[in-house]
């Protein structure tokens, strides 16, 4: 029979995560009438993303009842679950950059349980993939750290946006989220916050966090401009970046001239035929000739003769070697979209639902609480067998979140080990 792995599960995940959250500051200490602690309001919000509740009323409507209370308290070590409007108003103070530490935690306890070497790709490098996408927008909601967009019309939308980041593998369909950085208005800003100014940030705060980690970051075509590009070297990280050809026309008129581009190309069994051409050492563009990189381009021929070009920029020396598994990590990047955004967007997580603006950093909290939850759930499907089997036997992610809502609203589980075992109860039984 399966049992879990220590540290690398539900139990082991959370008690890390609940040990993060109990040096969280609490910004109701100074206030009168505060009788739960901010640490309980933390796991509880992370208890509605680790169960996907619809809503915040949902989980309100269900804390009181003694069976819920007691999962609530074995399960997530919340000993006073506080109501939705409490739990709005506390986490609206919490300072996000106090929900930091639990990422790096989870992170380093998956890197010591030998995990992400599975995600080491090129060179001894994992490969992280980081976009921008859209959080929050109304016409008339808003709070001070609201970027805004003001129509011809006169009318204005608030919005919150975010800038993600997963390690992720070619080969692999998991992904490692890693804490994404706000894309938000700072106190006295004059002008919008921006992707590229998110993504400046988000760098700083992974190198710092992650000194020796050897990392390639891959990016879409906005990336490949030569003060980005340079902001990636300062941070000591490789980069495979999308580099359109209307983009960087100086750029691929040396790809087309020069008697050092390379050609290669194969037909892979499966009746695709992959061209490739590559140049080491171009200048990225006219006005920064001291700025050197690798380009590349890559068309693949369906059999029915399809053609689909890529092309990208890198600081990879490029061979006829390792020209393949290049062009494999640049196209990973779609998992940034496809295993992380989608996921939370259509796959139970409920990433578009407004579970909250509030007038300070509720919106910002409640997204990085939902995040931590899916990178649990992440590390759980690579290293717990338990988990695996549960979501096997559920067949699907919301199969298996209705599944957990119902046991946790009407059974009394004890622990996680009894509550996987619920779900995937007769395949452990035909495994045991």
């Amino acid at each position: 029979m399966s049992t879990f792995r220590k540290q690398l599960s539900a139990p082991g995940l959370l008690s890390i995560v609940h040990n993060a959250f109990l040096k969280v500051p609490d910004p109701g200490t100074f206030t009168k009438n505060v009788t739960i602690s901010i640490t309980d309001h933390l796991m509880s919000g992370l208890a509605i993303f680790g169960l996907k509740c619809p809503s915040l009323l949902h989980y309100d409507k269900k804390r009181f009842d003694e069976t819920v209370a007691a999962n609530l308290r074995d399960l997530y070590h919340v000993t006073h679950p506080p109501c939705d409007t409490y739990l709005r108003e506390r986490l609206d103070l919490v300072d996000p950059v106090h929900i930091r530490p639990a990422f790096k935690k989870v992170f380093a306890t998956f890197q010591r349980g030998k995990g992400l070497e599975e995600f080491v790709y090129i060179d001894g490098c994992v490969v992280i993939s980081g976009d921008g996408t859209g959080q929050f927008s109304s016409g008339s909601v808003c709070c001070p750290h609201c970027c805004v967009k003001e129509h011809q019309n006169g009318k204005k939308t608030y919005y919150h946006q975010m800038f993600g980041a997963c390690i992720v593998h070619p080969e692999k369909k998991n992904v490692i989220p890693l804490c994404p950085e706000a894309i938000l208005n700072q106190d006295g800003a004059s002008k919008n916050d921006c992707e590229r100014n998110a993504c400046k940030r988000f760098l700083e705060h992974f190198r710092r966090e992650h000194p020796h980690l050897k990392a390639i970051l891959v990016e879409d075509g906005l990336s490949s401009t030569a003060p980005h590009i340079r902001m990636i070297n300062e941070f000591d990280l490789k980069y495979i970046l999308g580099a359109k050809p209307g983009d960087h026309q100086f750029l691929f008129e040396q790809l087309d001239a020069d008697d050092e581009t390379v050609y290669h190309d194969i037909k892979t069994a499966d009746g695709y035929y992959h061209q490739y051409r590559f140049l080491n050492g171009a200048v990225l563009n006219k006005s920064n000739p001291d700025l050197k990189v690798n380009a590349m381009e890559y068309r693949q021929t369906d059999p029915k003769g399809k053609e689909t070009t890529f092309s990208w920029v890198t600081n990879i020396s490029i061979s006829i070697d390792n020209v393949e598994k290049i062009v494999k990590a640049g196209r990973a990047r779609w998992k940034i979209e496809n295993e992380a955004f989608n996921t939370l967007k259509n796959l139970g997580y409920n990433f578009e639902h407004n579970y909250g603006h509030g007038k300070k950093y509720l919106s910002t909290v409640l997204c990085l609480l939902m995040m931590l939850g899916f990178l649990i759930d992440q590390v759980q499907e690579i290293c717990c067998s338990l988990f695996q089997q549960c979501k096997k036997f559920s067949g699907t992610y919301r199969d298996l979140w209705s599944t957990m809502r119902t046991l946790f609203h009407y059974v009394q589980l004890g622990n996680w080990e009894n509550f996987y075992m619920m779900i995937g109860k007769k395949k452990v039984l035909n495994s045991s």
